[in-house]
């Protein structure tokens, strides 16, 4: 069975951002080193470059000489204090990555980082939040998804053409730069890892590792790494910086075709061979063909990735690699970590994870936190996120881009669509339903550099409500039951039972039966077609029992 996960490849989902896009943006390249130095070669080619940032003062002395229209500095502070600055490019030790994002996020800036995001799912899943939350880019560096070869992979494989994919192997081999602040598995595997997941389109359902430390006790030089996928694929990385010579090959195995992406060809980068294998007397003949060369652009991968986090940035799409991407092969390097370090035996436990006991669905791309609670029957799709602390009842339907707690609570029956955030302190009783993009607050009067979490205002909306599509809910209040939020409203105090409102601020404009329909009165009594019967009264009306 094939797990469906979405790679963000191509993707053109608009970001909710706080600030207006720009003609072209600004960016500053923090850390200008050995990879650094290339995004600023690009940037600078592409007219985006705007400061260079390293703790090096020669190095960035000789930058400035070779691009005299950029300015140089020592401090990352300076760039996020800089508002002239729209985006940062973060190219400095993986074991920095985490703390430069959030600063950079918490700054107002999209974010540009090189892999991988950071070294802990956890802190992975907090900063795809965080770019969330504040409507920011977050693009990670898996340069292999801007290679004109793999993107013809990808097409290969969607068109049918290679048939049923049945294993992949990898090398990524090298005598080059040995690194001491990270082991060979987290070096090199990166690009391996999200090329294997974007092809494949699931998530493996366990991970096998094993490495050999030769330079230094504590640091892996070579690993080999294996990946199990529901759909019966097996997938090999064999990764090191010990080798003789440069290699850089993946090797995918089809039942009609097999394909051979070999980077360090000049020429023919990508080549498929339509080998065939037939059974003569119940012994398997391999039939071997010529190979046929795949025409491919003409494209630097780097300058490709670079342009495409620039129009992410001026259009506001989400790119191609976006955090949820990199928070997937941030997920499977850790379970590999752990696997080499012999603390786990052939299992991986994955963000989308599921116990096997359950009887709910969660989409591969989605988060869920430890100590979340989910009912049977309920489905949460896309990239959505629960965080930790919050419960979920039977039967509820969560759309794409949903971001719900820490330590909210949904009951039964709850519909909440796409692009919806229930923040910590909201209550939805059963059968609530959450129209797409509509707002709740937890805080009356937020400002970014005031502390306020501790004055939550909680919000309980109760059973059966509606609240229309772009709605804003003002924390503090209490939606009655059955009550009608038209779309686009502004609710700022407690709503009554069945009640209609609509506007800023939103104000009763009628009444409405349990069944979605607006009631027509005579006198104070209504009946609806549905058979129910109310009576108004004073600011109210209540069912009458039939």
């Amino acid at each position: 069975m094939l797990n469906t996960m979405t790679m963000s490849q191509g993707a053109t989902d608009a970001v909710d951002c706080k600030q207006p896009a720009v003609v072209l943006p600004t960016i500053a390249v923090i850390g200008s080193g050995y990879w650094g130095k290339n995004l600023v070669r690009n940037f600078a080619s592409l007219g985006a470059l705007s400061v260079v940032c390293d703790s090096h003062t020669e190095t960035l002395r000789m930058l400035g000489e070779q691009y005299p229209q950029c300015r140089t500095v020592t401090s990352f502070q300076e760039v996020l204090q800089d508002l002239s600055i729209h985006a940062v490019a973060i190219a400095t030790p993986a074991e920095t990555h985490g703390h430069m994002v959030r600063e950079a996020l918490l700054a107002g800036k999209d974010v540009f980082v090189e892999k991988p995001l950071c070294l802990s799912a956890e802190q992975g899943r907090d900063l795809v939040a965080l770019a969330k939350e504040r409507g920011r880019i977050l693009m990670v560096g898996h340069l292999l998804w801007y290679h004109p070869a793999i993107l013809k992979l990808k097409q290969l494989i969607e068109s049918g053409e290679l048939g049923r994919i049945q294993y992949i192997y990898s090398n990524r081999l090298n005598l080059g730069k040995i690194r001491r602040e990270e082991n060979i598995l987290w070096s090199f595997a990166p690009h391996d890892i999200s090329v294997i997941l974007g092809l494949l389109g699931e998530m493996p359902n366990a991970v096998q590792a094993q490495g050999g430390n030769y330079l230094h006790e504590q640091i892996a030089d070579i690993t080999v790494t294996l990946l199990s996928f529901p759909s019966g694929v097996k997938a090999h990385i064999f990764v090191s910086w010990l080798h003789p010579f440069k290699e850089q090959k993946l090797i995918i195995v089809g039942d009609r075709k097999m394909a051979v992406f070999d980077d360090m060809e000049k020429r023919d980068k990508l080549i498929l061979f339509p080998h065939s294998i037939q059974w003569k007397g119940q012994i398997p003949i391999a039939n071997r063909a010529d190979a046929q060369p795949v025409e491919l652009d003409s494209l630097e991968p780097l300058r490709e990735e670079c342009r495409h986090f620039m129009e992410a940035v001026q259009q506001r799409r989400r790119p191609r690699t976006d955090g949820e991407e990199g928070l997937r092969v941030l997920s499977v390097l850790q379970q590999c970590q752990q696997a080499l370090e012999g603390k786990s035996r052939a299992t991986a436990v994955l963000p989308a994870a599921v116990p096997p006991a359950k009887k709910y669905f969660i989409h591969d791309s989605a988060f869920i936190d430890d100590g979340v609670e989910v009912g049977d029957e309920t489905s949460i799709w896309h990239v959505s996120h629960v965080l930790k602390g919050s419960k979920i009842g039977k039967s509820c339907k969560i759309g794409q881009n949903v971001v719900i707690g820490p330590n909210a609570t949904v009951g039964n029956g709850v519909k909440i669509q796409n692009n919806v955030s229930v923040y910590e302190g909201v209550i939805l009783e059963d059968s609530v339903f959450c129209g797409p993009s509509m707002v709740f607050t937890n805080v009356f009067n937020p400002r970014s550099e005031i502390a306020r979490m501790h004055e939550l205002k909680p919000t309980r909306v109760k059973k059966g409500a509606t609240l229309g599509a772009n709605c804003t809910i003002v924390c503090g209040t209490t939606i009655g039951r059955y009550a009608f939020i038209g779309a686009g409203a502004v609710v700022t105090k407690d709503v009554p039972d069945y009640a209609l409102v609509m506007g800023s601020p939103a104000r009763v404009a009628g009444w409405m039966c349990e069944c979605g329909v607006k009631l027509e009165w005579t006198d104070d009594n209504a009946s609806c077609g549905c058979g129910k019967q109310f009576k108004r009264t004073a600011g109210s009306i209540t069912h009458v029992a039939e």
